[in-house]
């Protein structure tokens, strides 16, 4: 299933660091089927965070082809990622740009992110660029089910396992 991101933009007021409350706009992403469920996810996710009042400025469509989470990180960079492909009737180089979503803690290791996330990528490929994202979250979409799956899977783990059943040797008594 292909998932499709948005981007929403949030206005709220925030402390900054000095104490003082400054009006600030913040774009966060959501994984949703349409602009409305965009809207009512946004809604959701912010009003655990944001205890004041806060408003959906605006709402579009990401332009990010995957979105890649990475453990200890905790900023977005935006790796504009070429897939070279040899048109073999004009003997040309074709490049063609997907964007991509890493998390990291700066530019090398989001370099780095970028290239373990394609490492498995049959063809060839360069990163032309790399810029830190401002978006602040994202938030992908759960039924639930996951965490169905990831409590049966350790139920799963945590069961014995079997005992391996070798083979008895057949024992052929000769006839006399």
């Amino acid at each position: 299933m292909n998932t499709t991101w948005y981007e929403c933009k949030v206005k709220y007021r925030k402390i900054n660091d000095s104490g003082v409350q400054k009006v600030t706009t913040e774009p966060y992403l959501v994984d949703a089927l349409s602009y409305t469920e965009a809207e009512s996810r946004i809604n959701e996710e912010m009003a655990a965070y944001i205890s004041e009042e806060f408003k959906i400025t605006n709402i579009k469509v990401a332009n990010f082809a995957e979105i890649h989470p990475f453990e200890n990180s905790d900023r977005w960079f935006k790796s504009k990622v070429s897939l070279i492909a040899y048109d073999e009737e004009s003997g040309k180089e074709r490049k063609s740009n997907l964007y991509l979503l890493v998390q990291a803690n700066d530019v090398k290791e989001a370099f780095d992110n970028t290239n373990s996330v394609m490492k498995n990528t049959m063809g060839d490929y360069t990163i032309p660029a790399i810029s830190e994202s401002p978006i602040m979250d994202v938030f992908p979409y759960f039924t639930g089910e996951e965490e169905q799956l990831e409590k049966f899977k350790a139920i799963k783990d945590t069961t014995a396992p079997k005992e391996e059943i070798l083979p008895e040797k057949v024992i052929l008594e000769e006839e006399e």
